[in-house]
């Protein structure tokens, strides 16, 4: 309850901090809603534009207009996709959901498997090649990765379509979503495997160096109950606080993936309302991504309380 309390001003303060940034913006909203335009209208056209816009008000009255909306359900008009942003809302959200839920499943089973047999095989080549590549990886820029992906897979080897949803004149179906989704959700998963496996790896073996665990292998317990009864237990708990704690790079890393591959997700709309300045669409995109990181720790915070009885709920 208490996190729930912080995050409420937490989110207001973002919503507040996003037309505040907008107001010192070298950009020009009127020229980019106009689509470069601007400059071909005369001074009484801009004034007139503009103020049909709401762009002639400072940034705390057009703050504080969007709250009211907000307050009664009208998100506004998104001036980039000239639509209500409830409807660009329902039609970006599920498809972006849909790889972010692949692109998260995909790197925590991956994540799991790697760091333990890594662990269990610690000094071992595969332990450092794990290592090596997550290291590099790691230090590589999500993008880079998705257009490697691109390049390799889609372009060079033709193995998956470039990007989108569906093939250009078709209709969407449950092949071509399949086909269209799987690189963009292999390229996101490993743009997360990184931290989750050297994290996890690193709870593993503080685990196997543990006396409970020495204690176990003298008694002659077999290895794999000691992996899977006493081993894993008590490594996971970390493991899911950090997944919730990496959302946020989750959030980046989608964006980004969507840029690349055209998809139609939120991440795209993202990127061009902030290109056009699209104050609405931008501020409850905002909203959406600062209320999933702190609802990702809030539940990571829970599940690691759950599922670790030594952590004190109250602290």
């Amino acid at each position: 309850m208490r996190r729930v309390l912080v995050a409420v001003p937490i989110v207001v303060a973002v919503t507040a901090a996003v037309f505040a940034l907008a107001a010192v913006s070298p950009f020009d909203p009127l020229d980019a809603y106009l689509k470069g335009q601007a400059g071909n209208l005369t001074e009484a056209q801009r004034v007139s534009i503009s103020h049909q816009l709401g762009l002639d008000r400072p940034w705390w009255e057009s703050w504080l207009v969007w709250l009211q909306g907000l307050a009664v359900g009208d998100l506004g008009i998104s001036r980039s996709y000239s639509q209500p942003v409830t409807q660009v809302l329902a039609e970006r959200l599920p498809w972006t959901m849909l790889l972010g839920a692949c692109g998260l499943a995909g790197a925590i089973a991956l994540s799991f498997v790697l760091a333990l047999w890594a662990a269990v095989r610690r000094g071992g080549v595969l332990d450092r090649l794990v290592l090596s590549i997550s290291t590099v990886i790691q230090a590589t820029p999500p993008f880079v990765v998705a257009l490697g992906g691109l390049g390799l897979f889609a372009l060079a080897w033709k193995l998956f379509p470039t990007g989108g949803l569906t093939y250009p004149g078709e209709p969407v179906t449950f092949s071509s979503t399949v086909a269209h989704l799987t690189l963009p959700a292999v390229v996101l998963a490993i743009t997360q495997v990184p931290w989750l496996v050297l994290s996890l790896r690193e709870s593993i073996v503080e685990v196997m160096d543990s006396g409970a665990v020495t204690g176990a292998q003298v008694r002659g317990i077999p290895r794999r109950t000691i992996i899977f009864s006493h081993i894993l237990p008590t490594a996971v708990p970390p493991f899911l606080a950090l997944i919730g704690a990496r959302l946020s790079e989750l959030v980046v890393g989608s964006t980004l993936v969507e840029a690349v591959f055209a998809w139609p997700g939120l991440g795209t709309a993202l990127v061009k309302s902030a290109q056009s300045l699209d104050f609405p669409l931008l501020s409850i995109l905002t909203i959406a991504t600062t209320a999933i990181v702190l609802l990702g720790n809030l539940l990571a915070d829970v599940a690691f309380v759950v599922l670790d009885p030594r952590v004190d709920a109250d602290a």
